[in-house]
């Protein structure tokens, strides 16, 4: 089914030697489609200006001057169309294009969202969509990685964030600017506010305190430790209530 529209979206009249034709834009990205030269049509008007004007040449009392104004423009290399072959240009270009219902606004297939019916910009999938961006970008990184052999690069620069929330969670930290300090320090640095503590983080097996370790200093038991809210577990970066990070593309719990 052919989408409706109530306008045309901006174009404008080309030709390269073998008649007009019309490039219409993507009213967001900018993105162009060309519709097609009338080549048929360029050809047989230019050879029926051909004949007419050599027709008219061998007129006595004619001649050449008044023979080219009367024959016109050649075709081939006219920059005019009608209204109704601007109609038919649009008319080749349409499936590329759809109209947004609450902006008004003609852009094409990548900026349009066909689940809703919306433009990418006003659909009331958007965070969803920024979710799933951010997971083919942040898997697309891996690949990448992986295809260079720098799959141990982003691993330790994974690890070195990972280590780098460790000693963080350990830290005294400013609950107003966020500045951190040693363990016990009781106003911040920074601006004097009074500095939280860092919470004591125990194992699970024999309840000796870990210090932020993987491994439990006492019995050995490997620690889990889970992620604040609003980090990725995998990376550290910040999500920001995200579905999925947008640095790495893990899932967020």
């Amino acid at each position: 089914m052919m989408a409706e529209f109530t306008r045309m979206p901006r174009y404008e009249i080309r030709n390269d030697g073998a008649g007009p034709y019309a490039i219409f834009y993507c009213d967001i990205c900018e993105r162009e489609f060309r519709s097609q030269p009338d080549v048929a049509g360029t050809v047989a008007k230019d050879l029926g200006r051909d004949a007419l004007g050599s027709l008219l040449r061998k007129v006595p009392l004619v001649g050449g001057a008044v023979a080219d104004n009367v024959v016109g423009e050649d075709p081939r290399y006219s920059y005019k169309m009608t209204p109704a072959q601007v109609e038919s240009a649009w008319k080749q270009v349409q499936m590329h294009f759809r109209e947004c219902p609450t902006c008004n606004r003609i852009v094409c297939l990548s900026d349009f969202d066909t689940q809703s019916g919306f433009c990418q910009e006003d659909s009331p999938r958007t965070q969803e969509m920024a979710e799933s961006k951010g997971a083919q970008a942040g898997a697309a990184l891996k690949g990448f990685a992986a295809a260079f052999g720098l799959g141990d690069v982003v691993d330790k620069a994974r690890q070195a964030a990972e280590n780098a929330q460790r000693a963080a969670a350990q830290m005294a930290r400013c609950p107003k600017d966020g500045t951190l300090a040693e363990p016990g320090t009781k106003f911040c640095p920074e601006c004097g506010s009074p500095m939280q503590q860092p919470a004591a983080q125990r194992c699970p097996s024999c309840g000796a305190e870990t210090k932020g370790a993987k491994f439990c200093p006492e019995c050995g038991t490997k620690l889990e430790v889970p992620a604040p809210a609003g980090v990725c577990p995998n990376c550290g970066a910040e999500t920001k209530g995200a579905k999925f990070c947008p640095e790495c593309g893990t899932k967020q719990g």
